[in-house]
């Protein structure tokens, strides 16, 4: 494995790596995409002419470029490019459109957004509630370019010069982007990111999978996740290893991508790797070339047969969230098995206790919250963008919550119990029951709502979302007219699945919901199922 020597701080810049690859193995691949390969050199050739360009169109350090695009080397480029400047990042999630993307634009306090084509429609929708003062669009070869002479290409950006910027004056603690929290707690809130968290996260990672100088990583998670980072790109940036990037997860053409790329490291997530479980075995299941593969979360009673029937060496999981990257990880591998459902042992540079109500450390066995406090500076994240009230809260003292319980055996492993505060768990995605019953209560005919997570009958640890909702007086509206009001104002995994209609919803005396007597209640036959009706989800 190529290594950089990360002991000294001035090489924990995202931008610096890249380029010190580039002077010692610059005819290596970093990026793999279909037939196309781009060397370490040639990756940061274009960096750096995107990086010259963005400064002639004013960007300078501590402005955030706004990134709303599908996943190509594109996007990768523009993050080291930004990374070069002292620029920071923010990418937003792709399948948001109307309110929650315009909220997303303008919170984040955008110098420059860049889209794609596919995309830009939904940008020209909310042309007049987002806030951008520059536009960059790429093609794709589908949809139509902006016919605004002023509106900038991917293209003309990769014609600039390719001169190295001066990276002398970027800290290894600067912050490299924002990551937007999926706002399961309320308003998602900006997780600032150093260059060092990525970097060690990324060194951290890299020690896990055992990554040897012949791995190919393999990403088709989307880019606005930090797990396509931290999991695949990043860390081989780290260790001078390739990573083949596809825009999306199929099923059905999983394993030839694999082969195609002849792949040895993954990441799936949610029930990415129940999908391929699930799927008719085969005889060349076993003819493949992954070796080591994080799938997060792998129920404990297919682990062992999953790496059996795909021939793998281990499956790495682990506890994390984008304020702390990988908390705790393990790897269950041919020989050695943890403890079922264990998250494992704690994989980064701090200390980790479970504390209670009054910031206490509790026994073994009991259950606390899950809390942090580093030892060394910029190994977890710099705060929340904008909002130093919600990065106070997060900490008591010098640690920590995660805002997750869980409690620690006596033999010292960890096992997860539940979220804080409410969240649905929808295929991977935590998703915000209050994003979405703000957008139930814009329906005219709408006087209440609740949202709230129910088992999944077809995934187990993952939840369907169930609207519970009171209509005011003398309005009606049908189930499906509601599925199809968030259907047009949020992304389409936000869309419930059950709705039914109450005449009154649980509350405290102080006027608070209580949601957990609503997970309770008994799933009627006759609430409205999504899946009985004729409905049909738009993305």
């Amino acid at each position: 494995m190529n290594r950089i020597n990360l002991q000294q701080e001035r090489n924990r810049n995202l931008g610096k790596i890249l380029q010190l690859h580039a002077e010692s193995i610059g005819d290596d691949p970093f990026l793999l995409s279909d037939n196309d390969r781009y060397s370490y050199a040639e990756s940061n050739a274009t960096v750096n002419a995107y990086a010259n360009g963005l400064k002639k169109m004013g960007i300078e350090a501590g402005n955030r470029i706004v990134i709303y695009m599908n996943s190509c080397v594109e996007f990768v480029f523009l993050t080291l490019a930004a990374n070069k400047l002292g620029a920071v990042w923010v990418p937003i999630n792709t399948d948001y459109k109307g309110d929650w993307l315009a909220e997303a634009i303008n919170d984040s306090r955008a110098a420059i957004l860049i889209t794609d084509t596919d995309l830009y429609p939904r940008v020209l929708e909310v042309d007049s509630k987002a806030q951008y003062p520059q536009l960059i669009v790429k093609d794709t070869g589908s949809g139509s370019m902006p016919g605004d002479s002023s509106v900038s290409t991917i293209a003309q950006l990769g014609d600039n010069p390719t001169d190295e910027p001066n990276l002398d004056f970027i800290h290894y603690g600067d912050t490299s982007a924002i990551l937007w929290t999926s706002g399961t707690t309320g308003k998602p809130k900006g997780v600032m990111q150093s260059h060092n968290v990525w970097v060690i996260a990324a060194a951290n990672s890299n020690k896990l999978y055992g990554t040897q100088d012949d791995d190919i990583a393999y990403n088709f998670l989307p880019l606005y996740n930090s797990a396509s980072w931290v999991g695949n790109i990043y860390r081989t940036l780290v260790s001078g290893n390739p990573c083949a990037l596809d825009d999306a997860f199929s099923v059905s053409s999983f394993w030839d991508r694999v082969r195609f790329y002849q792949a040895t490291q993954t990441f799936t997530l949610g029930a990415m790797h129940m999908f391929l479980w699930n799927a008719p075995e085969t005889p060349q299941d076993a003819d493949n070339t992954l070796r080591v593969v994080s799938m997060v979360p792998m129920p404990d009673d297919i682990l062992m047969p999953f790496i059996e029937r795909f021939n793998l060496e281990g499956i790495m999981q682990g506890y994390g969230q984008s304020e702390v990257m990988l908390l705790l990880s393990k790897l269950d591998t041919r020989k050695h098995r943890w403890k079922p459902n264990a998250l494992g042992r704690l994989s980064t540079d701090a200390e980790l206790k479970l504390l209670d109500s009054r910031g206490e450390e509790v026994a073994p066995g009991q259950v606390g919250e899950f809390s942090i406090k580093p030892h060394a500076p910029y190994t977890i994240f710099n705060g929340y963008f904008d909002n130093p009230e919600a990065t106070a809260n997060a900490y008591n003292g010098e640690w920590f919550g995660t805002g997750d319980l869980g409690i620690c055996d006596a033999d010292g492993d960890y096992f997860f119990v539940d979220r804080k505060k409410d969240y649905i768990r929808l295929k991977g995605r935590n998703v915000s029951s209050l994003q979405v019953e703000s957008i139930v209560m814009r329906h005219p005919a709408v006087q209440a709502a609740a949202v709230y997570g129910t088992p999944s009958d077809h995934l187990a640890s993952e939840d369907e979302i169930k609207l519970d909702v009171i209509l005011k007086p003398e309005q009606t509206v049908s189930a499906e007219d509601l599925a199809k009001f968030v259907n047009e104002n949020a992304p389409y995994y936000c869309v419930p699945r059950f709705i039914e209609f109450v005449g009154e919803l649980p509350y405290t005396p102080t006027n608070k919901l209580q949601k957990y007597k609503l997970r309770q209640k008994k799933l009627l036959d006759t609430v409205w199922d999504r899946l009985d009706s004729s409905f049909v989800i738009r993305r």
